[in-house]
């Protein structure tokens, strides 16, 4: 396998997020929309400007990238459309990094919304995998609840985790939502409701499920040198990796694609596990968080659970945890759930977090998980960023 390029020269600014709402009457392209001339507007740019462009949703059907082109009076000369859910927000980066690397664009917005209809979630679940489709819909579910009650399952039966030990993800996710004025979820969250929750399918309950809801994020990538002559603080990317459809021989899945390439992707970004001053995870669930800190070599495999009752997950802790709430917290906004976690690492390590900022964060690691089909996630991503410099 040969060694792969570096990022040098590509800044990654502008980050926006529009805020979430439980439901919405809109379309996706609308919230798409919101997002963009977000990130557009914080960089000084006009559509006219934009000459790349990335999207991932998963209720613009029936358009694509290229329908949304027309639908926004766009005219790129770099176009991408990333399904893969939870996975696509550092995809999307490390694409629109090379883009402009090669002089395919100067400026991609990479953009992930949904919206979330009444019937949103069950009319997505209807299509979403065919797998799904032949292998867990005969038998009367179809959805992550259960995929993802089998995992947690398994993973405590394996390495001895409790119901306590997610909660303590769960419940520091909740105080960081808290100092976040866009999150879904306001109210406190404690240890003991959150093991008091109705169940929802053994061992998951209610508050080890993220709310789908409507939403969008955005940011752009272009030249370092476009980011200083517009005087926008930027983040750089020491280094990404994705992997797809890793470990399929293992019968249940306790890790993923990360662990393939995790000594490439420190390497790349010249730093260890201990240099990383805050992790964003992809939360769909609690035993997924844990499951990246071990594959992301913060812990051993199976020392999960000890790891998160010996650390403080919260923005002020020894740990900082997805320090905006995500998903579980914030909310999960279609596959713009893939973008949260990056979003704000681009906001901690520019020093514009505002409530949620950690002290001094100039290195954020973020993964993603996406493509949930009837057994696993199928998609893995991560990157490291790390602080540039406005002039």
């Amino acid at each position: 396998m040969g060694k792969r390029l570096g990022y040098e020269g590509i800044a990654v600014t502008a980050p926006f997020s529009t805020p979430y709402q439980r439901y919405s009457i809109e379309t996706a392209h609308w919230w798409i929309a919101r997002a963009l001339r977000g990130s557009l507007r914080a960089a000084g740019l006009k559509p006219a400007d934009l000459d790349g462009l990335s999207v991932s949703s998963f209720t613009l059907f029936p358009d694509t990238a290229v329908g949304l082109t027309q639908h926004l009076g766009l005219v790129p000369r770099w176009l991408d459309h990333i399904p893969m859910g939870g996975a696509s927000g550092v995809v999307a980066l490390r694409r629109a990094a090379r883009a402009v690397q090669a002089g395919d664009a100067d400026f991609v917005a990479c953009v992930a919304g949904d919206t979330n209809h009444i019937d949103s979630f069950r009319n997505m679940l209807s299509s979403f995998s065919r797998f799904a489709q032949d292998a867990s819909y005969p038998y009367g579910y179809g959805g992550p609840n259960a995929n993802f009650a089998l995992m947690t399952d398994r993973y405590m039966q394996e390495f001895g985790a409790t119901r306590e030990d997610f909660g303590r993800i769960c419940v520091a996710q909740r105080e960081n939502a808290l100092k976040n004025p866009n999150a879904v979820m306001k109210k406190q969250l404690t240890l003991e409701q959150y093991l008091s929750a109705r169940p929802i399918a053994d061992p998951i309950a209610l508050f080890d499920c993220v709310m789908p809801c409507a939403g969008s994020e955005c940011f752009l990538v272009m030249s370092v040198e476009e980011a200083t002559r517009r005087n926008l603080p930027f983040a750089t990317i020491g280094s990404t990796i994705e992997r797809h459809n890793a470990h399929a021989e293992d019968p249940i899945q306790l890790r993923g694609g990360w662990t393939l390439d995790i000594d490439e992707l420190y390497e790349m970004a010249d730093c260890t596990p201990d240099d990383i001053d805050l992790l964003q995870t992809y939360d769909d669930y609690p035993v997924i968080s844990m499951m990246q800190m071990e594959d992301l070599g913060f812990c051993d495999k199976g020392s999960g659970p000890e790891f998160v009752r010996t650390r403080n997950l919260t923005v002020t802790g020894d740990f900082p945890h997805n320090t905006s709430g995500g998903q579980l917290s914030a909310g999960q906004a279609g596959a713009a759930g893939g973008f949260i976690g990056l979003v704000e690492a681009l906001r901690q390590v520019q020093g514009v977090a505002g409530g949620t900022q950690v002290k001094d964060a100039s290195k954020a690691l973020v993964s993603g998980f996406g493509m949930i089909n009837y057994d696993r996630g199928v998609c893995t991503s991560a990157a490291i960023l790390k602080s540039g410099v406005s002039a």
